[in-house]
Parts: C-alpha cells; sequence; structure tokens
C-alpha cells in the first residue's frame, strides 16, 4: 500500500477508531462506545446516564480537525463527542448511541457546526431521541435567514476570494474588517462592546504565525473598531488535518460569558485559565543595572584629562580593536571550514562597537572601562562568540573591583585575565586543549604570571605572554576539536585550519601588547 504525504498511519480506513483508542489511553477520565467501527463515541468516564443529574453537552462532526471535538471533552466542556470519518459528517445512528449513552432526566443539548451534513444528521438525530422519550435541544441558528459565514471551508473548499499572499497584518485586517463590516452585518457588534478573540490555526500553521497574527488583531480590534478585547485564544482548536491557515473568530463578551469561558474544565485541549483575568500591560521598562544607580555619569563617561593609566588602556583596547578588524575576512574564511563562517563578522561587529564606544569610557577608572567593554560587546556581538566575551569582561571587572586601588597593577591585571579564563571554562565548558580561544589565553596567561613572578617589567612580562599566545593559537591545528561547532569535523579539516576564536583572543592580545611596549615600554 502507498501511503501519499508520507503519513504515520496504518490503514486509513481505521484512523479514527485508532485515533480514540490512543486518546483515552492518554486521558483516563475518557472512554469510548464499543461500537466500532460504525459507532465512534467518546465521552466523559465520570458520566453515567441512570445517574446523572445536569444536561449533558454533546457535539461531534467529521474527523480530521483534532482536537476538536473528542479534545474538548471533559468536566466543565462536552460530556459526550461523536465522531465521523475523516471529513464526513457522523451517521444518525452513533449520535443517537452518543445521546442514549450520557442523557439523563434532565436532558440534552447538541451542538451542531453550520454545515449541512451535520445539521441534517444532528438534526434526525434530535428527532429520534425525542420520540424516544429523551429531552434534546439543539444551539438555534445564531446568524439569522439570510446570512452567511465568510471565508474559506475547513475541508479545503474555496473562500469568498482569491488574493496574492499578503504580511500577515494586512491579512488580519482585511478579514476583520469583512467581520465587522456595518453594511453587512455578519455579526451584531458595534463599537464599544467587549469581545473575545478566537486565532486557530487549521493544522499546518505554526503557533509563531497563529500568535503574530493574534499580536496583529488586538491592537486592530482595540484603536481600528473601539472593541475591547478581554480575551484573546491563540492555538489549534479546529484544524483540517495540516491544511495551511488560521481562522479568526470574534464572539461578543458580557460577565457572564466571561464566567463561563473561565470556569474550570478537564477537557484536555481547552486552555481555561490561561487567558482569563485582566491583562496586566503588555510591556514594562527595561530595569536598568544597579550599578548605573550607584555611579554618577560624569564617572561613567571619558574623563577631560587622561592620566597615565588612561592613556595605556586607550591605547591597547585600540590597537586590539583595530587588529581584529584588519582580521575579519581571514577569520571568516577559517570558520567557513570548521564553523559557520561568522566569527570575523561576529568579532567585527564587537571591535567596532567598542572603536564607537571608547569615546564614553572612562579610562582613568579600569575596572569600569573593562565593565564598559563588556556591555559594547554584549551589545552587538551574537552568537556563542557574544557570551563568551562578555562572561570574560564581566570576569574580569568583578576581580578588578575586589581591590580598592584605584590604580591597577600589573599583577593585578594577571590575576583578572586569570579569573576570566576560569569563568569562560567553567560555563562554557572548555579547558586547555578543546581547540577553543582558551588554547590562546591560558599559555599567555602563564606566561605573564611566570615572567612577572620572575621580576620582568610588566610591558616585557606582556609581550612575551603575547607570544605564548599566538603560539597556543596556532598549536590549536593540531588538535582535535572537544567543545563548539568543530567538534563534528574531521581531524583531516581541522589539520588545515587553526580555531579561529583562540587565532581572534592572540590577536588582539598581541596587538594590546605590542602598541603599549612601542608607545611606553621604554619607560615602564
Amino acid at each position: 500500500m502507498v501511503f501519499q504525504g508520507k503519513k504515520l498511519i496504518n490503514d486509513p480506513n481505521d484512523v479514527v477508531t485508532e485515533f480514540i483508542e490512543g486518546l483515552v489511553e492518554t486521558y483516563p477520565g475518557m472512554q469510548f462506545l464499543d461500537g466500532f467501527p460504525e459507532v465512534k463515541v467518546v465521552l466523559r468516564a465520570d458520566v453515567s446516564r441512570s445517574t446523572y443529574d445536569k444536561v449533558a453537552i454533546i457535539s461531534g462532526g467529521g474527523s480530521g480537525h483534532e482536537p476538536a471535538h473528542a479534545g474538548f471533552v471533559g468536566e466543565g466542556m462536552l460530556t459526550a463527542a461523536i465522531c465521523g470519518d475523516v471529513f464526513a459528517s457522523p451517521p444518525v445512528d452513533s449520535i443517537l448511541a452518543g445521546i442514549r449513552a450520557v442523557t439523563g432526566p434532565m436532558g440534552c443539548l447538541l451542538i451542531v457546526k453550520n454545515y449541512t451534513g451535520d445539521r441534517l444528521n444532528f438534526g434526525l438525530a434530535a428527532e429520534q431521541a425525542k420520540s424516544e422519550g429523551y429531552k434534546v435541544e439543539v444551539t438555534s441558528d445564531r446568524l439569522g435567514p439570510g446570512k452567511m459565514e465568510l471565508g474559506l471551508g475547513i475541508h479545503g473548499e474555496p473562500g469568498a476570494a482569491v488574493a496574492d499572499i499578503q504580511p500577515v497584518d494586512v491579512v488580519v485586517s482585511h478579514v476583520l474588517d469583512q467581520i465587522l463590516s456595518p453594511e453587512t452585518n455578519y455579526v451584531p457588534i458595534t463599537r464599544g462592546n467587549r469581545v473575545v478573540l478566537m486565532i486557530n490555526g487549521l493544522g499546518a500553521t505554526p503557533m509563531m504565525e497563529l500568535m503574530i497574527a493574534s499580536g496583529k488583531a488586538v491592537p486592530k480590534l482595540q484603536l481600528e473598531h473601539g472593541l475591547a478585547v478581554d480575551r484573546v485564544y491563540t492555538g489549534s482548536f479546529m484544524t483540517s488535518i495540516d491544511m495551511a491557515g488560521f481562522s479568526i473568530t470574534i464572539m461578543r463578551a458580557d460577565e457572564t460569558i466571561l464566567q463561563r469561558l473561565d470556569a474550570a474544565t478537564k477537557a484536555p485541549y481547552w486552555p481555561v485559565g490561561v487567558a482569563a483575568g485582566n491583562h496586566p500591560p503588555a510591556k514594562i521598562p527595561v530595569p536598568m543595572p544597579p550599578s548605573r544607580s550607584t555611579k554618577s555619569d560624569e564617572s561613567l563617561s571619558r574623563p577631560p584629562q587622561l592620566n597615565r593609566q588612561g592613556q595605556i588602556l586607550e591605547v591597547a583596547i585600540e590597537a586590539a580593536a583595530n587588529a581584529v578588524i584588519d582580521l575579519m575576512d581571514s577569520l571568516n574564511d577559517w570558520d567557513s571550514k570548521v564553523g559557520d563562517g561568522d566569527c570575523g563578522s561576529t568579532m567585527y561587529r564587537g571591535a567596532t562597537a567598542i572603536l564607537e564606544d571608547i569615546k564614553n569610557y572612562p579610562l582613568n577608572d579600569a575596572a569600569q572601562t573593562v565593565n564598559e567593554l563588556g556591555s559594547s560587546v554584549r551589545r552587538v556581538m551574537g552568537g556563542t562568540s557574544g557570551i563568551i566575551y562578555t562572561i570574560f569582561f564581566k570576569a574580569a571587572y568583578a576581580q578588578l573591583t575586589a581591590s580598592s586601588q584605584s590604580i591597577v597593577t600589573a599583577k593585578q591585571w594577571a590575576e583578572a585575565l586569570e579569573a576570566s579564563i576560569a569563568a569562560v571554562s567553567k560555563y562554557g565548558g572548555a579547558s586547555a586543549g578543546y581547540r577553543t580561544l582558551l588554547d590562546a589565553l591560558i599559555p599567555a596567561s602563564a606566561m605573564l604570571q611566570e615572567r612577572l613572578n620572575a621580576g620582568d617589567d610588566p610591558c616585557t612580562a606582556f609581550v612575551l605572554s603575547s607570544e605564548a599566545a599566538c603560539n597556543g593559537a596556532e598549536s590549536t591545528k593540531h588538535m582535535q576539536a572537544q567543545a563548539g561547532r568543530s567538534t563534528y569535523i574531521s581531524g583531516e579539516i581541522l589539520a588545515s585550519v587553526p580555531d579561529p576564536g583562540a587565532m581572534a583572543a592572540a590577536t588582539w592580545y598581541r596587538a594590546a601588547a605590542l602598541a603599549v611596549k612601542e608607545k611606553y615600554g621604554a619607560s615602564s
């Protein structure tokens, strides 16, 4: 047997009965009548017609519209659902079986969709049940004589019009205008009314698109049509297997209607409570970081005159950023072989933001400058690199602020680098030999500590540690990646390309060291 469309089913003739079997196994509060394949009825397991003292609520229709109708069976909603074959109204005998199974002395209400097959079959079943002595009522014609409903059918029937694909806000606006048009008067809703909105996916429309439609519909209803939107239901409630598109339903509401919509239910596919109650404002101001409130504007801006520390920081930062910018194409080329090809572009964004923001850095305050570097990077750098460098700078900032001295010593810079490496390793899960930027920074940190402890002047120690960073980056050619996208690349390809992240780190570190040596090395 050939299955078109790659459906995960068995015999197409059995899909409805097998769906029901899976449904009642999943939800213990449901049962089905043992009348397969002719009778396909899902009902509440806690209801018996002999003891049920409430009006039974019964609906149903063709299958293929899941979660309707069986998904809405449960306390607080449907008592039973009558399932027809796919896109076919349930037969009269099935409807009668459902009525007989759950209808007690209080009678039953049949909820019937405005579809000819359903109207006829449910209508005949209702008349037959009445003749058997059951109290049965059917939902009156809600549209009135001579009225019609606009739009495509849920079985793929043609809609009211054919048009080119438009942005969703145009589509939503058009549909709302049609529904609420005072000329056609499809629904008795006028400005000032309270309404409930439902955006219903037809089966193949992703939740993302449905949410976009809801986000466009609510303000249009409020601002353009003057309606108060009290509830919004977004999801797939009445589908057509895997049909593309969505439907929009608007119902006039009052407190009684809202209370009933919000009432508790155990029906598995009704989002009770999700939209209940008054909505708080959709958006609130972004909270500012605490550091902004504890530091004056003056301390977070470029000082009128740079001290020696500020001058050194400026030279180092500018040299490092420019080196990264110059390396962009090479980084992208390496990353295209071992990653996703955007390492250079990502680093470029961070470097250009730093060069733009440096005019506002409080360069005489080393710790705050490092903190601002992290803020610049976080603002523009995406992906893993952006997160890693933000962690790097924030960890260094935390280490530097642990000291009360205004001038940062070489030893404190070395400790800050060590703290940054530890933080990146902790949160990124990488360490030496994993083929990451740490393979440049770890040897740099070790050499810096070693040379400072040996008594070298800070500038010399900085330059020697930058050589260690470059050697470490080059050594990544001989490593098998253990973190990041490169873990999926063959060793043969990795052997011809250094790790882009390590090369970027070595480059900016080396550029900063050489710039500081060139300008201040003689007197350091």
